[in-house]
This record gives C-alpha cells, structure tokens and sequence, in this order.
C-alpha cells in the first residue's frame, strides 16, 4: 500500500466514524424529545411496593413506652398470624394429595413411600406416636411436613388417611 491509500482510507474511516457520532446525537435527540412528552402515570402498585420497601424492618424499644410499643407490636403480629391450611379442611385425602404426597409417592429426603411394606416398623408405634412425629418432624422430614399452616387435628386426618391407604 502507498501513503496515497493509506491518507484516503484514513479519510474515509474518519468521515465513518463522523457519520457514525452524528447519528447517534439524532438519536439520543429524538429520544428525549419523546421521553419529554410522556406523562407519568399514578400507579398504586408502585406506590405500595414503595412504601413497603421503605417500611422499617425492626424497630427499637426502650423503657415504660417500649415496653407498650412492643406488646402492641406482639399483638399486632398475633393478629396477622396465618391462617389455618385449606381454609381448616378437614378431608385427609385433600391434605395428603397438597401437603404430604410430594414427598411419600417418591420417597424424598427418605421419607417412606406409600406401600405397606415401607410402614411396617412405623405401624407398630401406633397412631398417636405417627401423628408425634408428623407434627414435630423426624429425620428429615420438617415439623408438620414443612406446612407450619397445618393444625394438629389437620395432621391426624391426614396421617388417618395414609394409614387407610396402606390397608
């Protein structure tokens, strides 16, 4: 290549890159001229998520006003304690197919499947010591199947159930 080459590819690189600049100041123009004339919606939904974002996640309690702050605060999260699973259903199958079955069809984190054989030292604790158990954990099975939501008389028809399948 000669310096003659060399100037007019120089040449027409710049005058690439020049067009290539000025392109993108029409765009970044035209792009805030149109951002300019839109109008910002009031949208609940980013109002709470705002607040509850900016909500304090603990607070500080100190002398005879904590002390009332705090038993209010108690109280308060008293209240808003979940309610009880599939609105305090009492129907074992219905709990065992939402809550239990997920692990005993396919024997998860070892838990026994769903065929006599797999329960026979268990049934020999009885009925009152399998509820214990579903309720408090064992192994590796969480307290009340990893549904704290669940009541106790929730977890007896639900292991009441289990049991029938079994026969």
């Amino acid at each position: 290549m000669s310096a003659e080459q060399d100037r007019q590819f120089i040449k027409q690189f710049s005058m690439v890159l020049v067009g290539l600049v000025v392109f993108t100041g029409i765009i970044i123009v035209v792009a805030l001229s149109i951002h300019g004339q839109l109008e910002l919606s009031d949208n609940p939904a980013r109002d709470i998520a705002r607040s509850e974002r900016l909500a304090p996640v603990g607070g500080v309690f100190a002398g005879e006003t904590g002390r009332a702050a705090a038993a209010a605060a108690a109280a308060e999260a008293a209240a808003a304690a979940p309610q009880i699973a599939f609105d305090g259903s009492l129907d074992g199958g219905l709990i065992y197919e939402r809550a239990c079955a997920s692990c005993h069809e396919v024997g998860a984190a070892g838990a026994p499947l769903m065929v006599a054989s797999a329960w026979d030292d268990r049934l020999d604790k009885g009925m009152d010591e399998l509820v214990a158990n579903a309720i408090n954990g064992i192994g590796a099975m969480p307290p009340r199947g990893g549904r704290r939501d669940l009541s106790d008389e929730q977890i007896e028809v639900s292991v009441a159930y289990m049991l029938d399948m079994l026969e």
